[in-house]
Parts: structure tokens; C-alpha cells; sequence
């Protein structure tokens, strides 16, 4: 079982079950994406929490789906699954421990709130690959300041949780060993509110930013495709991280 779906006094809760690392295989966004479809459908939900076994959140994707030629199918999907999340009808809280990395870090920024333990790490180490990370290119400028955006990609070193939230992309920080009751605490006094009045102010909190949102994730999607994947140095790195050695940059 790759994802577990929970729904209890109007609080859904899916959780990544493929620990130590929660690695997001196309299976398992697959099992994400069909298990939001039927959440958001539930009439009397009025919070989703997402959360993860273990103790890390997710180190990222599945780095061997990245290979030509299964990207091209694999990074539609990701898109996807993230424009599932960011467009959930209802409030979204994520619980985050450990290593929150590459596609893992994306998925915590398609949430509303994000919830830490002290000892996470969050990051996006695409680059040191020779790629890099479509989904936060589009919606790191727009939750950060634009400087630490560009230090996250391009530099591929994570931050800490109390940088992550001094940053504005976690809401609060507490200990690894509380963070679900931390979430679950929230999602609680969300949860006594309306069911109609929560999902008619998240879509009245996501009027026009759903649009640009998809709009700039498929753009960057499409570079990565059409443009990053031609280039020898992404095919290099990607190899290279798979067979556990330094990659070998071109010069050009």
C-alpha cells in the first residue's frame, strides 16, 4: 500500500506509506491523485492533512523514472498531482519530519499550511542531478522571497525548519515527536467551521492564483521536457546518482 486514506469527524487524512523515504513512484502519485479526486467529492469533509510513515516525509521522486524515455509520462503525472493538491476544494495541512527533498518539498508547497518538526530539512537537490525542479520553479517565487527561491534551486542546499519558517513556507515549528498532534490540532479547529463556507473561502483564496498556477507549472514542465532532457548533463547526472558516482559535467 502506497498511500492510506483515513476520513474521521470531517478531517481526511492521507498519508505516504512507503517508508524509510517515501519515494514518489508514479504509483504512488496515481494512488495520491485518485484518493484526492474522492475526498474532494465528500460532501461533509472539511479538511484534508498530509502526512507521511516514518521518519522522514520524502526524500523526492523515484530517480530511475526520470530516465528517457519514461520523463515524458513521469513529469505530466507529477504536475498533475501537484495541481490536484494546490486545487484541493478545502483547507490542506501538511505534517512534515525529516527529509522533505526534491519532489517531496514540492508537494509541501502545493499545501495551504505546513507544519514542522524541528529536525526537517527541506530542499530541492535537482541541480546537483543536472536538472532541475519544475513544480518549485513555479511556486517558490511565489511563496518566498524571490532570492531565497533562486538560492533553493540553484544552489540544491536544504534549509532548516526554523529557516523554512522564518522564510514564510512553514507555519510553525515544533518537536519531531509532536508534529502530527500538532497537525491534527489545527485541522481540528478547522474543522468545526462550516464544511460550505471552508470550500467557498478557499476557492474565493485561490481566485486567479489557480490559473497562474497551472499556467506557470506546465510552462516550467514543458521546459524540462522539451528543453533540460536534450542536454547531455541531465541524462549524465541522472545516470550517474543511479550508478552511485560523480557526474561528469560537459563544457559547453
Amino acid at each position: 500500500m502506497t498511500i492510506k486514506s483515513t476520513v474521521t469527524d470531517g478531517i481526511g487524512t492521507l498519508t505516504l506509506a512507503s517508508p524509510p523515504l517515501n519515494i514518489l513512484t508514479r504509483g504512488l502519485m496515481a494512488s495520491l491523485r485518485q484518493e484526492l479526486a474522492a475526498l474532494a467529492e465528500q460532501s461533509d469533509l472539511r479538511v484534508l492533512l498530509l502526512s507521511a510513515e516514518g521518519k522522514h516525509f520524502s526524500a523526492g521522486a523515484d530517480v530511475g523514472e526520470h530516465m528517457p524515455p519514461e520523463y515524458r509520462e513521469l513529469i505530466p503525472e507529477f504536475i498533475d498531482t501537484i495541481l490536484a493538491l494546490s486545487d484541493f476544494p478545502l483547507p490542506t495541512i501538511a505534517a512534515v519530519r525529516g527529509r522533505c527533498l526534491g519532489g517531496g518539498f514540492e508537494l509541501a508547497q502545493a499545501v495551504d499550511m505546513v507544519l514542522a518538526g524541528e529536525g526537517a530539512m527541506f530542499g530541492q537537490p535537482e541541480i546537483m542531478l543536472g536538472v532541475s525542479p519544475p513544480a518549485a520553479c513555479a511556486l517558490l517565487p511565489e511563496l518566498c522571497a524571490p532570492g531565497l527561491a533562486a538560492e533553493l534551486v540553484l544552489t540544491g542546499d536544504p534549509i532548516t525548519a526554523q529557516q523554512a519558517y522564518g522564510a514564510g513556507l512553514v507555519r510553525q515549528v515544533v518537536p519531531d515527536d509532536q508534529v502530527e498532534d500538532a497537525a491534527s490540532a489545527l485541522a481540528q479547529r478547522l474543522s468545526r467551521h462550516s464544511a460550505a463556507a471552508l470550500r467557498l473561502t478557499k476557492r474565493q483564496l485561490q481566485v486567479g492564483l489557480a490559473s497562474r498556477r497551472a499556467e506557470s507549472l506546465r510552462a516550467a514542465a514543458q521546459i524540462y521536457i522539451d528543453e533540460l532532457m536534450e542536454t547531455a548533463d541531465a541524462v549524465e547526472g541522472l545516470q550517474a546518482f543511479l550508478d552511485k558516482r560523480k557526474p561528469t559535467w560537459t563544457h559547453a
